[in-house]
């Protein structure tokens, strides 16, 4: 079982940055895909970035290309997003997920179904 808990939302003006954290449980994170998703209220999850276990392999959704980096501590357990050049539209609550890589295989995934593990999200707003 793994525990994931999103931090470091908040509410920040158009063009500034905002830094989620996603602090997993286990000792075995390192053995985990990671993936953010972000939701508005009303509509569907949306996939946001995601990171192989060894942070070789980033993917990410066209909407934040540029703008968002997503990046991984195994040694802390953590993974990260960094968004930069926020604009109103990012606003949504921000989910970790983790999807357990038993074959180490480095792969990256953006469907929430392939996921195993969810956090309770984070809200961040960007005001215009």
């Amino acid at each position: 079982q793994v525990q994931l808990v999103e931090s470091g939302g908040g509410l920040v003006q158009a063009g500034g940055s905002l830094r989620l954290s996603c602090a997993a449980s286990g000792r075995t994170f390192s053995s985990f895909a990671m993936g953010w998703f972000r939701q508005e209220p009303g509509k569907e999850r949306d996939f946001v970035a995601a990171i192989g276990w060894n942070a070789v392999n980033l993917y990410y959704a066209d909407s934040v290309k540029g703008r968002f980096a997503i990046s991984r501590d195994n040694a802390k357990n953590t993974v990260y997003l960094q968004m930069n050049s926020l604009k109103p539209e990012d606003t949504a609550v921000y989910y970790c997920a983790a999807k357990r890589d038993t074959y180490y295989s480095g792969s990256v995934y953006y469907q929430m179904q392939d996921y195993d593990y969810w956090g309770q999200g984070t809200q961040a707003t960007v005001s215009s």
